[in-house]
């Protein structure tokens, strides 16, 4: 199953080059990163540093500038329906996302608690929300669309469902390697739990609203409510906790993320949407073993 080829004029050979996989992620890297110049652009007009729900607003505002962009990737580029954001049952989709994202978090913290390792201590009046509010919404958006719309789509047209989902959760720990406190134990964690969810989880909707739902509410979930570092960033939450323990129980000053709890929560629920994916025939085969078996029918 292959849903988002491109439109690719059989008479154009250049359209043929453009709409090659690892041209279009080029092309795509440099679609996001115009959208990331202008986000910068608009940043002075919204002074977060006096209200943190400006911050909130920024966030919205970068999120719509990347979506956009993105969409006019895909239709002025690839030349075909903006599927993976498509307006159809996507409240649905992300709202699920967002429930799941919350849920997964919170039996991981239950299972730090459980083990002595987290315990609240007191609490924080509700605008200790809006910083984790904010990075929840432009994690969520920003990176589901450059990891798995583009890196992740692009590359399993290529290479395949599973050569994608090992080399995009390779690439999205890496990218927080550069985060603070980070360890290389904490981009492994990151890769196996939230690549391979993520990335899995994209792969059975084939759409990307679910993925950006769990990936801002397991964000908004950690840092806003019970107040864990968010991959290294500490921004406090609703919660203010005591974290005491191995950091291979609590995740040590990168946060829950980098825990044996996370880990074992996160790449279960990962394992277990591969298998639903599988089992609707999801899973794409590299292009050599399509063109092979393409041969192999004509021969027939």
């Amino acid at each position: 199953m292959l849903p988002t080829l491109p439109n690719t004029p059989s008479h154009s050979r250049v359209w043929r080059v453009i709409h090659y996989p690892l041209v279009l992620l080029v092309l795509g890297v440099i679609t996001v990163a115009a959208a990331a110049f202008l986000s910068a652009l608009v940043r002075p007009f919204f002074p977060i540093e006096r209200d943190g729900r400006l911050a909130i607003l920024f966030s919205c505002c970068a999120a719509g500038i990347f979506m956009g962009a993105y969409a006019l990737f895909v239709r002025w580029i690839e030349r075909r329906p903006v599927d993976e954001l498509g307006t159809r049952n996507w409240a649905g989709e992300l709202g699920w996302g967002l429930l799941a994202g919350l849920l997964l978090f919170s039996v991981v913290i239950g299972i730090i608690a459980l083990l002595g390792g987290y315990r609240v201590i007191g609490s924080n009046p509700p605008s200790a929300l809006y910083p984790a509010v904010a990075i929840a919404i432009t994690s969520g958006v920003t990176e589901e669309i450059v990891l798995r719309g583009l890196f992740f789509r692009l590359v399993e047209r290529l290479a395949g469902s599973w050569i994608a989902l090992a080399l995009s959760a390779a690439l999205f720990g890496a990218l927080h390697l550069a985060n603070p406190n980070a360890t290389l134990f904490a981009g492994f964690a990151i890769a196996l739990e939230a690549g391979v969810m993520l990335a899995a989880l994209y792969m059975v909707t084939r759409r990307l609203w679910a993925a950006i739902g769990l990936h801002a509410a397991w964000n908004l979930a950690q840092g806003g409510i019970y107040g864990v570092a968010v991959s290294g960033f500490d921004m406090g939450g609703l919660f203010r906790p005591r974290i005491a323990g191995p950091d291979l129980l609590t995740g040590g000053t990168f946060g829950a993320e980098a825990s044996l709890p996370a880990i074992a929560v996160c790449t279960s629920f990962g394992i277990a949407l591969l298998v639903v994916a599988r089992r609707r025939g999801r899973i794409v085969q590299p292009s050599w073993v399509r063109r092979r078996d393409q041969r192999a029918a004509l021969q027939e």
